[in-house]
């Protein structure tokens, strides 16, 4: 554990950031908060202790044993009984239309604050734009709850040339896309992020996507990908994972496998092998991590999960168009016959999000009240519009053997209407460290502070350290724990007493304060990459 004894060269060194701090002359040192007799987790070791966090300004001062005498502070919490922990960094939002929201109370993230979550990532499954810098400046202006970090998309890349179609980019094309990644890069994105099974993404080749992943490697960024198949829809979960790999040793960068998991009938069962093939990839030297969310059902547009790509391209006006050819259709209900077995059948498929027609009940539900065939009930469904879903299609050994790996870190895939935005960490918590003891306590803070910081490189975030920035989660260890279910997924958690986002209080007493104190976190490229 860290020395909490903060020495006069750690005050120098925290001077510019604190510059209220003096204690060369032996006066007092005035903090403005300090956290005191709570669980202590620096995120450096698994080993707590209980003690004392102090922050000046938007800076931790010192984490760990008993403030020294020479400390005062002009508030102090009792962190007693609690746990005390780095704010959480949620590696895999869909938090982005929120947070650029007009809407005041949006942009706070509330379901995210009451969570301890102090860290938002956008931009993933290939969807973030290739604006950073623009993004960013939006951030500033309009207070925002989190602090946020942000991918450069794919997917907004090659619909800049290629709009939705089916062809791969002439060599001026790809020209073309790889400015907008560099673009990305050298404004501040963590790297590049890919959504290889949705259209148009899943259009690209292997070769293309290596081709833009070496411009995010060449600025010292990551690739990120919601994998070309999580299931058995195309080149199967196994290939997926092995096109990750291949993509990360040819552009030479780390790879980063979004929400991981072994989705659907036909994979179930698989997540050893998957395991065993990443962690022989890392015994070689290739940096692979994952993120994970602690729920069996997965969410995702109807369409996207229903519809085969060829189905989806040219965008809506051109499948509604495909849903009347007399030519087409035996090919399309044969298609997505077999997306809704592999999905486990219309029972698994929980309208979440969307039309109030739809809302809250299953496929079947549909299909029985129209006494229609499922997959005739499915089309007559998106032929009144793209719905959100809840599908059922995981196994709870599979969460939980991802989930155990020290490379995995967590995230929410956060979506309308289902559950994972408003309690993801709280329910990690209290299902697999309380109940089933999964995990440990420290695995989960780990997990969910620190490692992900480290493999994002988020800079002097996810642990407490003098010098870091006071991002801090207090939770009550007896108490957190999530509301929200599949039926009221809007539900927020409970538990968390405490957070601070640079510093400042975004929940006090348990309650969020309106505060909006988050900042866009911008990685910097490698030294002259951006000339």
């Amino acid at each position: 554990m860290r020395k909490s004894l903060v020495t006069l060269a750690v005050l120098s060194a925290l001077a510019p950031f604190a510059p209220t701090l003096h204690a060369a002359d032996g006066t007092p040192v005035a903090l403005d908060l300090l956290l005191r007799g709570g669980t202590v987790y620096t995120g450096d070791s698994d080993m707590p202790v209980v003690g004392d966090v102090g922050i000046a300004g938007d800076r931790i001062v010192f984490a760990g044993k008993a403030a020294p005498a020479q400390f005062t502070a002009r508030r102090v919490i009792d962190a007693t009984g609690m746990v005390v922990a780095p704010g959480f960094i949620d590696a895999h939002t869909h938090a982005d239309a929120d947070l650029h929201s007009n809407d005041p109370k949006k942009r706070l993230n509330i379901p995210f604050i009451t969570q301890g979550v102090t860290t938002a990532v956008i931009g993933n499954d290939g969807f973030g734009g290739f604006d950073i810098a623009a993004q960013a400046q939006k951030l500033r202006a309009a207070p925002v709850g989190t602090n946020v970090a942000m991918y450069v998309g794919f997917g907004p890349v090659r619909m800049s040339e290629l709009g939705e179609t089916n062809r791969a980019p002439t060599p001026e094309q790809l020209e073309a896309m790889k400015k907008r990644v560099s673009q990305g890069m050298c404004e501040g994105a963590l790297g590049l992020s890919t959504g290889l099974f949705y259209t148009p993404q899943n259009f690209s080749k292997t070769e293309e996507v290596i081709e833009l992943a070496k411009v995010a490697a060449r600025h010292g960024g990551l690739y990120d990908s919601h994998i070309r198949d999580e299931s058995m829809y195309n080149i199967g979960l196994k290939g997926s994972i092995d096109e990750a790999i291949r993509i990360g040793h040819e552009a030479k960068l780390p790879v980063h496998v979004a929400h991981i998991k072994a989705l659907g009938v036909d994979v179930q069962g698989q997540s050893g092998d998957i395991i065993k093939r990443i962690e022989k990839e890392r015994a070689g030297g290739l940096d692979i991590t994952a993120d994970h969310y602690p729920w069996a059902a997965s969410s995702t547009r109807f369409s996207a999960a229903l519809l085969p790509p060829w189905a989806n391209e040219g965008g809506r006006a051109a499948t509604l168009q495909r849903f009347d050819d007399a030519s087409q259709q035996e090919r399309l209900r044969k298609d997505m016959r077999e997306n809704l077995r592999l999905r486990g059948g219309p029972e698994a498929i929980l309208f979440s999000a969307g039309s109030t027609k739809y809302v809250g009940k299953t496929l079947a539900d549909v299909a029985k009240a129209s006494n229609a065939d499922p997959v005739e009930a499915a089309i007559a469904v998106l032929r009144d519009g793209d719905l959100m879903i809840a599908s059922f299609n995981q196994s709870d050994d599979d969460v939980r053997a991802f989930m155990k790996r020290p490379w995995v870190m967590t995230s929410s895939d956060s979506s309308l209407g289902h559950p994972r935005a408003y309690g993801t960490f709280a329910r990690k918590y209290d299902q697999y460290v309380v109940k089933e003891h999964t995990i440990s306590l420290a695995q989960f803070i780990r997990s969910s502070s620190s490692l992900t910081a480290n493999t994002l490189g988020l800079k002097q975030r996810g642990h407490l350290r003098p010098g870091y920035y006071a991002d801090v989660v207090v939770f009550d260890p007896a108490r957190y724990a999530a509301k929200a279910t599949y039926t009221q997924p809007t539900l927020l958690s409970e538990g968390v007493r405490t957070v601070l986002v640079n510093g400042q209080l975004a929940v006090d007493g348990g309650k969020p304060t309106g505060v909006g104190a988050g900042q866009p976190l911008l990685r910097k490229p490698k030294a002259g990459s951006c000339g």
